[in-house]
């Protein structure tokens, strides 16, 4: 990967959209590190004493941000949960799907998610105001120490929404800075900084608590940090295994040449989603507390009896109801992009216009039965490997916890760690592509 970066860095091209890419990205951490104005938070951040919650998530995603009350505090997330709406209507509305189909259509529904994004951006920066303004982090004005009431705080409201909402809008041209003149998945590369931009406090956390909270500490951090190299081997192997369906083709002749006669193969990976389902499953999660963010002000005995108390509760990442609605939704989603992404007609016909055949298969309808049936099964087997990672990290906080030996201040998530291989992966095979575009010779050796 490393010679990949330097045998790149040595084309012009390549090079000049590194560094814009690069300096994209250091406009987004520059963000990261800009307050919010009359927004005051504490040392510990909105995540003090809310370990593995969904403000834990949002602040693994923003890098910080979100927990510090920074310009980017939003983040990519309502971009992202625009694009799964419209996706996801697009499937039901069929003028959304008809859009989809040519490059005029797709430039409206981009037009479209981005609007999406604004309002959503727009909503999440008002229950965003809600909750910090609940739990008394807004600017006081005098010596008092008592919040704005009234105007005060209707004006304050106005502008730390206005600055979320700008702020998520900038991150999202930013990302499609990165996918017009840079390498990479605009999206998925701000996402990885952010979630890299937090790894040396992790690592920290794991070195020191042995040293802070006694013996059986020694055991715990070093079976945390071996199973997190465990999961970023897994994640390389089940990202490059596929499935091989072997084709043959037949011979033909056109004009004096003859074509065909030779075997090949339709490569299906088994993780054809990506971390997609892991992030749009995370996402749609995140919307019943942000939900709660509105409904849950300030409130001197909660009632942790009442059904919306209870509700609310299930969607913690701590609690066993979230680990099985996770792992469902991966689930949907892995299949939900696979059907996106492979049209078995389609594949038939494409086949049968080019003589070829899989052996032992009829062409035309058996055909396209037969690779639907390969295709669903893979999906199965690669949502059922996407699980694993993504819950692993969940059920061993459990346990730890459970033992009384848990890992404060470290929450290593399957999110982070398959958003972070799966990127990397991604982006090592894009600048791999466009050196072979511009046939340069010998990168891989």
């Amino acid at each position: 990967m490393l010679k990949t970066f330097i045998n790149a860095w040595k084309i012009a091209d390549i090079r000049k959209k590194m560094i814009y890419t690069l300096f994209i990205l250091f406009l987004f951490r520059l963000g990261c590190a800009i307050p919010v104005p009359f927004v005051s938070i504490t040392a510990g951040g909105l995540t003090e004493g809310n370990s593995g919650t969904f403000l834990e998530y949002l602040t693994m995603m923003t890098g910080d941000a979100f927990n510090y009350g920074r310009l980017f505090a939003l983040g990519i997330t309502p971009y992202i949960n625009a694009s799964i709406i419209l996706q996801l209507l697009a499937v039901a509305i069929p003028a959304l799907e008809k859009l989809s189909h040519d490059e005029e259509g797709r430039k409206k529904m981009s037009t479209i998610t981005r609007y999406v994004t604004v309002g959503l951006a727009l909503l999440q920066g008002v229950a965003y105001f809600i909750y910090v303004w609940s739990k008394g982090n807004m600017l006081t004005p005098g010596p008092d120490g008592n919040q704005y009431t009234g105007f005060g705080l209707v004006f304050q409201g106005i502008v730390v929404v206005s600055v979320l909402t700008a702020g998520s809008a900038l991150v999202m041209w930013l990302g499609e800075q990165i996918n017009e003149k840079g390498i990479g998945n605009g999206i998925s590369l701000i996402l990885f900084v952010g979630i890299v931009s937090r790894l040396p406090m992790t690592l920290y956390q794991l070195v020191i608590q042995p040293y802070a909270k006694g013996s059986w500490y020694y055991l715990v951090s070093p079976l945390a940090l071996i199973s997190l190299l465990a999961m970023i081997v897994y994640i390389v192997w089940m990202d490059n295994a596929e499935r091989r369906i072997p084709v043959q083709y037949a011979k033909r002749v056109v004009g004096r040449k003859m074509y065909g006669g030779q075997s090949s193969n339709i490569p299906i990976k088994v993780n054809m989603s990506g971390v997609l389902p892991v992030i749009f499953a995370s996402s749609i999660l995140s919307l019943p507390p942000t939900v709660e963010m509105f409904i849950h002000n300030k409130i001197a005995t909660p009632n942790e009896d009442s059904f919306w108390e209870k509700f609310f509760a299930i969607f913690s990442s701590t609690h066993w109801v979230y680990g099985i609605i996770y792992f469902f939704l991966i689930i949907f989603f892995a299949y939900f992009y696979a059907s996106i992404q492979y049209n078995p007609i389609e594949m038939a016909n494409n086949l049968s216009k080019n003589s070829g055949m899989i052996p032992g298969i009829r062409s035309g309808r058996p055909t396209a039965d037969y690779i639907a049936k390969v295709i669903s099964k893979i999906v199965l087997l690669g949502a059922l490997m996407l699980s694993v990672v993504a819950i692993y990290p969940i059920i061993f906080s459990q346990v730890t916890t459970a033992v009384g030996y848990e890992l404060q201040g470290v929450m290593i998530g399957g999110t982070s760690i398959i958003i972070l291989v799966g990127v990397a992966l991604e982006t090592v095979q894009q600048i791999e592509s466009q050196m072979m575009m511009r046939h340069y010779k010998g990168f891989l050796d």
